[in-house]
């Protein structure tokens, strides 16, 4: 397993990579942020939107390349707290915090985003898992209040599916459509979790 975490949930460009046993330095993003969303692997990641001070929220998406971040194509819409599942080349981007929390979903293709299938339920801060043509959407935060609803994507629109057992927001997840697993809600201090894609 290779894991990769951009970005923080404070203001950092940080970048950290993990090898099965212990966590390292990477490459710093180019854009110092918080919240953003992430997807793909440890040696083809995505980092997109989140928060920048003095500048408010971000559309930037950022490209790693197992070394160093490159610059990739803006989201439409720029956000916060925002959700992230797939590759690279065909990663997925939903939710999250414009002005209010949003529904609004967009699909990337290694250059550019457009746009997806709205969520079914507009919300911030959930986890992510499975891929841009078989996404799951789980918990989050929504009007003020954390929730276990969770959602499928087939490529073109969401589905409801089977909520989580316990409301939550900001947990992490991993796995697939079919095979995901959502874990840990911090009661302190609010952690931002990153999408862990299993290799292709």
């Amino acid at each position: 397993f290779a894991g990769l975490i951009p970005g923080s949930p404070n203001i950092t460009n940080a970048t950290e990579e993990y090898d099965g046993t212990s966590w390292s330095p990477g490459g710093n993003m180019a854009t110092a942020r918080r919240t953003p969303g992430g997807a793909g692997t440890q040696t083809a990641g995505l980092g997109f939107g989140g928060y920048i001070d003095g500048t408010g929220n971000t559309n930037a998406t950022e490209e790693y390349n197992g070394t160093s971040w490159g610059p990739g194509g803006n989201l439409g819409t720029a956000r916060r707290n925002i959700t992230g599942c797939g590759t690279q080349t065909a990663g997925l981007a939903f939710g999250g915090t414009s002005t209010v929390n949003t529904n609004v979903t967009e699909e990337y293709d290694g250059s550019s985003w457009t746009a997806g299938g709205n969520l079914n339920n507009s919300r911030a801060d959930a986890a992510g898992a499975g891929l841009q043509t078989a996404g799951l959407a789980m918990g989050g935060e929504l009007s003020g209040v954390a929730v276990g609803i969770a959602e499928q994507y087939n490529g073109t629109s969401w589905t409801n599916s089977g909520s989580l057992s316990t409301a939550r927001t900001a947990l992490g997840a991993a796995g697939t459509q079919t095979a995901g697993l959502a874990f840990v809600t911090p009661v302190i201090v609010k952690v931002r979790s990153f999408n862990c894609t299993p290799s292709l």
